[in-house]
């Protein structure tokens, strides 16, 4: 790295496992640009030791004894003026702590049998704002596990214009801004402004928390 690069991402790992930790930081930290720069055994560490190093990615174990990933998560979130993106790293996708984890601010999820260009990708991913969304999987936690059919839609929901709506869909199903740009046939900068009025609308901190309040606000409709 030279001086003219920016600086690596800072990482902090979580995880009541040493051996996964350990094997976290090898993978990450042959990479030139990451860095981590703080462990936790559990969410009760991990939740002071975030706030204290401000880092950039937070990869999150969701089942730990105490406080576990999800409580964690909504602690970071609700008590820094700028938290990190949190990725919630779980054994089973259709887990129930997942959807959870996602609705208390988590950008995303990675499995622990992810391969380590998988694991790679997702933190340059999260840390420059998309977010980590596996739709038929985030599809299949909400009509699992997300509170609907109990009353009408959400406020927001007819607020949305006609093409507002149509960003939305298209973010549920996990297309980029750029892939929404060729589908709708508009231009990138378009896309950007449609999606951030989206977010504004839903009060969404990101794309993944916009697709939870789309499922838990009536907007998608189940086939």
């Amino acid at each position: 790295m030279t001086s003219q690069d920016p600086p690596p991402l800072r990482i902090v790992l979580a995880d009541d496992e040493r051996m996964v930790r350990t094997a976290l930081r090898v993978i990450l930290e042959a990479e030139p640009d990451l860095e981590v720069v703080g462990e936790a055994a559990g969410g009760a560490e991990a939740v002071p030791l975030v706030r204290s190093l401000a880092p950039d990615v937070v990869l999150m174990d969701v089942r730990m004894p105490g406080i576990d990933g999800i409580r964690a998560t909504e602690q970071i979130i609700a008590t820094m003026a700028e938290p990190p993106r949190i990725v919630v790293v779980t054994t089973f996708e259709n887990d129930a702590y997942v959807y959870d984890a996602l609705r208390a601010g988590a950008s995303g999820f990675l499995l622990k049998r992810a391969r380590p260009d998988e694991l790679i990708g997702a933190v340059r991913l999260v840390a420059r704002g998309d977010s980590l969304l596996f739709p038929a999987a985030v599809r299949a936690l909400a009509w699992s596990h997300a509170p609907r059919g109990r009353g009408p839609a959400a406020p927001w929901v007819a607020r949305l214009t006609e093409r507002e709506a149509d960003v939305l869909r298209l973010m549920a199903t996990g297309l980029s801004n750029h892939e929404m740009s060729g589908r709708l046939g508009v231009g990138p900068q378009t896309v950007k402004t449609h999606v951030a009025a989206v977010l504004s609308k839903t009060g969404s901190r990101d794309r993944t928390q916009a697709v939870i309040a789309a499922y838990e606000g009536g907007f998608m409709k189940k086939d």
